[in-house]
């Protein structure tokens, strides 16, 4: 385990924690995490999910932004969730840019599980795109994402991430949850 794994993961935890509790404080935690994930993932030759985290510093920046940038109806953005329609075309891009992305990294480097490091890393754009919105169904897709990296990280020999993805997915259900309940008072509120 490289010290540096070790912050990552907390700085990881507070991350998703604050998230769930549609804290705007999380988003500098989340780019301290990212920021040494980028180089985690580039040594353990996961290169997508290196590629992706180069990305959340961006989606974090932005999503750090946004937050702080209410309507002028409302004091802070509120939870809503895709159309159905929009749920769909998420879910068509995912699996569409997921298997393009995987065959690149497959015949192109020496990547390791290139596939399943593609789903991951599409999905997670997406997902952190989501989140960034305050779309509920970030919450859904990050579920997934973390059912397939908890295997890939143990198999990688990343206990301590594959530790923190564990955790992630327990939050991820938190969070479901906790936004579910903040959309739901939104619409009874008249939002």
């Amino acid at each position: 385990m490289h010290p540096l794994e070790l912050i990552a993961t907390l700085t990881g935890l507070i991350h998703v924690w604050l998230l769930t509790r549609e804290k705007v404080i999380a988003w500098p935690f989340g780019i301290i995490s990212v920021a040494i994930y980028v180089y985690i993932f580039f040594v353990s030759r996961l290169y997508s999910d290196a590629i992706l985290h180069v990305f959340y510093i961006g989606l974090n920046s932005y999503g750090w932004y946004h937050w702080l940038q209410p309507d002028h109806t409302r004091r802070n953005l509120p939870v809503t969730r895709l159309s159905r329609g929009s749920l769909s075309s998420v879910l068509g891009a995912i699996i569409l840019f997921s298997l393009v992305w995987g065959y690149i990294m497959d015949t192109r480097t020496d990547a390791d599980f290139a596939y399943f490091d593609a789903f991951t890393t599409v999905a997670s754009l997406i997902a952190q795109f989501l989140l960034t919105r305050k779309k509920i169904d970030n919450w859904l897709i990050w579920i997934a994402v973390d059912l397939v990296a908890i295997p890939i990280y143990v198999l990688k020999g990343l206990y301590l991430t594959s530790g923190l993805y564990t955790v992630y997915l327990i939050l991820c259900i938190n969070g479901w949850l906790s936004w579910r309940r903040s959309l739901k008072a939104g619409f009874s509120s008249g939002h």
